[in-house]
């Protein structure tokens, strides 16, 4: 943990709502991260258990670490868009549907009196890579979050561009194809394709193909499982050389 000048630790608190999941990050000197936490967003059962979650993670985080609440210098915030970051509100994101209009920044500065900010989590992946990753020493440069959605962070000349909206950036919606898979009831867009939400539809027909002809895959058994399969579903049967799961890495079409 970095001391203060007066010999206290500086500690920063991380938090990335995604529709699947959201992370707890605990940072002493970023980007090294000395822990996290994960769990399942769930957005189905609204908003309030995964914000109850996420105070009750960071308790737990600064317990462990034997960190007081004065020793927190600030908590920060991603979450796909739309929100307004500058009252630190989420306004509906795609992904989370029912989070309607919840103001996490005075949630969580009520809860732990310390600043909170808000950003748009393609925005904030932007700039970590422009100050920690592979960005460093560019003047401009464009960042893509492939999670359930998609989304893009943009760096002109040095600095992040929100645009006249704070909507610059989202580019999921844009659409590649006539038809494909669905991303936010859009099919054939960027976001239907290219994100971990878009895998998960092209690979589920796929399976259900295979299975027609008699053929056999890693993938029937989180279908079997759980009546559906993800990304990681695929990613994991990809690294163990799966043949189904391999040809959606290399599908062109």
């Amino acid at each position: 943990m970095k001391e203060k000048g007066d010999g206290r630790r500086g500690v920063w608190i991380g938090v990335d709502v995604g529709g699947t999941k959201t992370a707890i990050v605990l940072t002493g000197a970023p980007p090294a991260i000395d822990a996290r936490i994960a769990f399942a967003t769930r957005p189905e059962d609204g908003p309030a258990p995964a914000l109850d979650l996420i105070q009750q993670n960071i308790h737990q985080l600064l317990h462990q670490f034997g960190i007081e609440q004065g020793e927190v210098e600030g908590i920060g915030v991603s979450c796909g868009g739309p929100l307004d970051r500058h009252a630190g509100i989420i306004q509906a994101p795609p992904n989370l549907m029912t989070w309607v209009d919840v103001p996490i920044k005075s949630i969580l500065e009520r809860e732990f009196r310390v600043p909170c900010r808000l950003e748009n989590d393609a925005n904030a992946g932007a700039v970590a890579e422009f100050r920690f990753g592979a960005g460093r020493g560019v003047q401009s440069m464009v960042f893509l979050t492939m999670g359930t959605g998609l989304g893009a962070g943009i760096i002109v000349d040095g600095r992040l561009y929100h645009g006249a909206s704070d909507m610059a950036g989202e580019i999921g919606h844009v659409r590649l194809t006539p038809s494909g898979p669905l991303g936010h009831n859009k099919s054939g867009s960027v976001e239907g394709w290219a994100s971990g939400g878009g895998m998960a539809q092209v690979a589920q027909e796929a399976l259900a193909a295979a299975i027609d002809r008699g053929e056999s895959t890693l993938l029937a058994e989180p279908l079997h499982t759980l009546g559906k399969i993800t990304a990681k579903d695929v990613a994991q049967a990809a690294q163990q050389g799966d043949a189904l799961a391999l040809e959606q890495y290399d599908d062109d079409q």
